[in-house]
């Protein structure tokens, strides 16, 4: 993960470190990491795709999409929002299975219940790219 472009964090601190433990999992693509920050009711969805209802039902979405590429890192530009609800501005940088290496810029929307588990995912990136 790349935090030396970040420009703008409204996170606290506490929360800041929080989001950066959650991105690695994300990074290192480890999904039973990851579960451990989703509330059993969460919700994800991908750019205009249907909406992934259920902490299982994500764990499955993620190890099926997470084996078609090769690897991602996150490079923070900007943290928009309060503890419990805000936006991440980043460009993602993966290697695809091919080994091409792709950039593509992406925004991410986290909502956290009082507990400070994740209820809702919104990300939004072109991944024709990624996938041509």
């Amino acid at each position: 993960m790349r935090t030396n472009k970040l420009r703008i964090n409204q996170l606290s601190q506490e929360t800041y470190k929080w989001y950066l433990t959650y991105l690695e999992a994300i990074d290192t693509r480890d999904v039973e990491t990851y579960s451990r920050f989703l509330a059993e009711d969460c919700q994800m969805q991908s750019n205009n795709n249907p909406p992934v209802q259920g902490k299982a039902a994500i764990v499955q979405f993620l190890a099926d999409y997470w084996k078609t590429f090769a690897s991602l890192e996150h490079d923070l530009l900007n943290i928009y929002g309060s503890d419990s609800a805000f936006v991440l501005e980043a460009l993602n940088h993966y290697k695809r299975n091919d080994g091409k290496d792709v950039t593509l810029k992406a925004v991410a929307f986290t909502d956290r219940n009082e507990a400070g588990f994740v209820t809702s995912v919104r990300f939004y990136t072109d991944t024709a790219e990624l996938f041509a």
